[in-house]
């Protein structure tokens, strides 16, 4: 064997799996198509549950370059609406701006400093798979290689080769009725407010960044994300086809048509990349794992862009298959626990296609979605609805199925509670799965299992059981006083006898 497990795709999703496999123990090997890190502007930042488990695993320091605990975002959008969260108890929408190139060479990073192998100008061509691994047919700078390894996940975005040569369908659709422009620029509009940020539009006012924004037009969207240089954006519908090179002149006037007059704006300095793209597709793989070949990230999902979902789902894609993965492979996996992937992560992805389908529809110019969006905006002044939809959008509403007694924290994210002078988010950073014990009575209980969970004497100020298991990807496998030892072999296997 080459690798445990080859992961091919570098960008974010492969790169947070590949450390988190690393830090259990794995020796991963990334496949990286292109030679660098591609400078085309994508994803602007972190949105969502994401957030917390980047500060779980420590981190969010390191992304964010900012001290402390991520804390809510006050104000957000869904569909071209702001959403005032400020008055929303326990407001559960975290944000991380971060341009997506800038993710990848911090993950990168992280990645080198762990010891993880990634060669990139290095291209999957092929695979076949057996009953103890995958061997694979590999186009590198020196020539072509096979590689053998017991696992391999496909990172490798919409057009997966890894998905393709599974047989996994890729079933969904494809809305061609708008197209999208991107690019970076500098504003030098006297519209645009220097204290706030927000620019004068037509009609509208002064309309806030970090939001796309709806006009009878059509759709757009500014953002600072380093001083002096703004993202821009637009969606028009029914537009003529355009093909060819896209230029800034092009980026500029789309969005000028969109907002409804001249903005002044010029290239940012080095930006050299402006992007076009026709439609959106929202298609899912039936299946996110044949035999010892998984998806991760696009691969398994592509869905519109609005909201930005698309990292807060792939990586905690990648949290929810790591240490299922780490487990099979150190040999004490339960039955059936890698399978619990895709029965966890296909239905979250299911809800993500559904939020952002529903997007676009409200984006859409013409008279009657006007007037659903009056309606729509008439039932944002209700904070259990505003409440809602930053559930929605931040994954907070996910739950898995657990066979353990009900109880209000099972399957759910574990609260980032203060335990004495130390919080959750602090001690789930060693990536292991975690006992709380909030009570002093469960340490004997889970001694057979200590080589896989760590048991912690807790206090809190409100306990909300008097113990609670938590996962490695830190959601709630159980949480009460009795039937701890049936939820230790369910998700972390049977053993003959305490560790050593």
């Amino acid at each position: 064997m080459n690798a445990d497990v080859v992961i091919a795709g570098g960008g974010p999703n492969g790169l947070f799996l590949a450390c988190e496999l690393r830090r259990a123990g794995v020796t991963p090997l990334v496949l990286e198509r292109l030679a660098e890190i591609s400078t085309q502007p994508k994803a602007n930042g972190l949105v969502g549950r994401v957030v917390q488990a980047m500060d779980y695993r420590g981190l969010y320091e390191r992304l964010s370059g900012r001290p402390g605990p991520p804390t809510p975002t006050p104000v957000y959008q869904f569909a071209g609406f702001g959403l005032d969260l400020r008055a929303v108890a326990g407001n559960p929408l975290y944000t991380l701006p971060i341009p997506q190139r800038v993710l990848e060479e911090r993950l990168d990073a992280y990645a080198a400093e762990l010891g993880v192998a990634v060669r990139r100008g290095w291209e999957l061509e092929s695979f076949e798979q057996d009953d103890d691994g995958v061997t694979l047919e590999v186009r590198t700078p020196a020539g072509r290689q096979r590689l053998r390894t017991r696992f391999l996940v496909g990172a490798d975005g919409a057009h997966s080769t890894v998905r393709k040569q599974a047989g996994i369908g890729f079933p969904g659709s494809t809305d061609d009725r708008f197209v999208t422009r991107t690019g970076l620029v500098v504003i030098r509009d006297p519209g645009l407010v220097p204290e706030t940020g927000e620019l004068e539009v037509p009609d509208e006012g002064r309309v806030r960044p970090l939001q796309w924004h709806w006009t009878p037009r059509g759709a757009f969207a500014f953002a600072s994300f380093e001083p002096g240089v703004h993202f821009i954006g637009s969606a028009e519908w029914d537009q003529p086809a355009v093909d060819g090179p896209v230029t800034f002149e092009e980026v500029r006037d789309a969005f000028c048509r969109v907002v409804g007059r001249d903005v002044v704006v010029e290239p940012a300095p080095g930006a050299a990349e402006w992007k076009r793209r026709a439609g959106s597709n929202a298609r899912q793989a039936e299946r996110y794992r044949e035999g010892r070949v998984l998806l991760l990230g696009d691969a398994a999902h592509v869905h519109p862009s609005f909201g930005g979902p698309g990292l807060n789902l792939g990586l905690q894609d990648g949290l929810n298959l790591a240490w299922k993965l780490a487990a099979e492979l150190a040999g004490w996996a339960p039955d059936g626990l890698l399978d619990t992937y895709h029965r966890e992560r296909h239905p979250v992805g299911r809800r993500v296609l559904l939020h952002t389908v529903a997007q676009v529809a409200l984006l859409s110019p013409g008279e009657d979605v006007r007037a659903v969006r009056q309606i729509f905006g008439e039932l944002l002044d209700e904070d259990v609805v505003r409440r809602r939809i930053a559930e929605l959008l931040a994954g907070a509403d996910v739950r898995y199925e657990m066979s353990a007694a009900p109880h209000p924290l099972l399957g759910r994210w574990m609260p980032d509670l203060p335990l004495g002078t130390t919080r959750v988010g602090e001690v789930m950073r060693a990536g292991r799965a975690v006992l709380l014990d909030f009570t002093g009575e469960f340490g004997e209980a889970v001694e057979p299992w200590r080589d896989r969970v760590d048991h912690l004497r807790a206090e809190t100020p409100e306990p909300p059981a008097p113990a609670v298991l938590v996962r490695p990807d830190g959601y709630v496998a159980w949480a009460g006083g009795s039937g701890l030892d049936e939820a230790l072999r369910t998700w972390f296997g049977a053993v003959t006898a305490v560790a050593g």
